[in-house]
């Protein structure tokens, strides 16, 4: 039975996790690390230090579903909204802009229940967090993993889904591995930055707009801020609201190398001149994110790219194809044609 280990557990690792488990039943044992303490990557919804019923989503906050998509990926859609882990967006969001025919899907328990969502419907995967790669080495015909703390593993197939710059910084054997003209293509993919504050409150506090998020293109610091619990359209006795706010890219590539610490209050005070009679939060969560959207994507977005071939060491994720639910659904299909070609 084939070891294979998933670094990531992000949208594209916890779909390739899924997709695996249906393409080749019984003949693997799926391993799935992640450096973070739970599930999710930039799918990510946090929750409050004083009562871990209320959330908020830090990353994604809907899907967007394409025409074109709607039809490429119905099942999965469809999958997702049967099992009422998502549902049609019906809230006001002001400022946002919508393709023609494209759609919107907001999820009742957090945007990470999507994850969750796939990692359970994976059947048996281990899945292990605080896992931190450090280090990829060709050792007898398979592959020695090493992370933070805690003992290498043995794996017949390794699969990436990280943050690019993260993958090219790995060291052991992988980094004489790649292939300088692939290093060169790694090279040029880019992602923005931002950051996200989380900001929680008590049960019975009543946030007065009239939209549930709204776009803001006239500040420099904020870019968009949510009120969670109205996107979701939940509404929870004894639970108190969330708002979630996203800075510009320009902001935060500014104050990308600053403490959370340093970078908290002046997000609160470019708030306050937005939202000037906002009630005081019971805990505030900020979330640094180095790699947001990808801005430049591997040439040709193939999903996926082979870095070895035997044994299997594959990358993926939206940095070979964009930054949205779709894409990532991309990615994990192109990774699972690959694997399952050859295993």
């Amino acid at each position: 039975m084939s070891r294979i280990l998933i670094v990531g557990a992000g949208l594209t690792g916890s779909l390739c996790a899924y997709l695996l488990r249906k393409e080749l039943p019984g003949k693997l044992q799926l391993v799935i690390w992640d450096k973070a303490k739970g599930a999710g990557g930039r799918m990510s919804t946090s929750r409050c230090p004083s009562d871990p019923n209320c959330t908020v989503d830090l990353g994604a906050q809907y899907i967007t579903v394409t025409p074109d998509y709607a039809r490429k990926h119905k099942t999965f859609h469809d999958d997702l909204l049967a099992h009422g882990i998502c549902k049609p967006l019906s809230a006001v969001v002001e400022g946002m802009v919508m393709k023609d025919g494209s759609r919107n899907l907001v999820t009742p328990q957090g945007i990470s229940s999507i994850v969750k969502h796939y990692l359970k419907q994976s059947a048996g995967a281990d899945v292990f967090y605080e896992h931190h790669v450090t280090q990829i080495n060709l050792q007898g015909g398979k592959w020695q993993v090493c992370r933070r703390s805690g003992s290498p593993e043995n794996f017949d197939a390794v699969v990436l889904t990280m943050p690019v710059p993260q993958i090219l910084q790995l060291q052991g054997d992988i980094a004489k591995l790649i292939k300088e003209s692939q290093r060169q293509q790694l090279e040029t993919v880019s992602y923005s930055s931002r950051y996200a504050l989380g900001l929680f409150y008590e049960a019975g506090t009543q946030i007065d707009v009239p939209w549930a998020a709204k776009y803001i293109t006239d500040n420099p610091c904020i870019r968009f801020i949510c009120i969670d619990n109205k996107k979701r359209n939940v509404e929870s006795s004894g639970i108190g609201p969330s708002i979630v706010v996203h800075t510009s890219v320009p902001f935060g590539i500014k104050h990308l190398e600053e403490e959370k610490e340093v970078v908290q209050p002046l997000i609160l005070k470019e708030l306050s001149t937005i939202l000037s009679h906002l009630p005081q939060p019971i805990d505030i969560k900020c979330q640094k994110w180095r790699y947001s959207q990808v801005t430049e994507a591997f040439p040709g977005c193939p999903g996926q790219i082979p870095l070895h071939t035997e044994p299997l060491l594959l990358c993926g994720g939206d940095g070979f194809t964009h930054s949205n639910f779709d894409g990532c659904t991309e990615s994990a299909l192109r990774i699972v044609e690959m694997l399952a070609s050859r295993l």
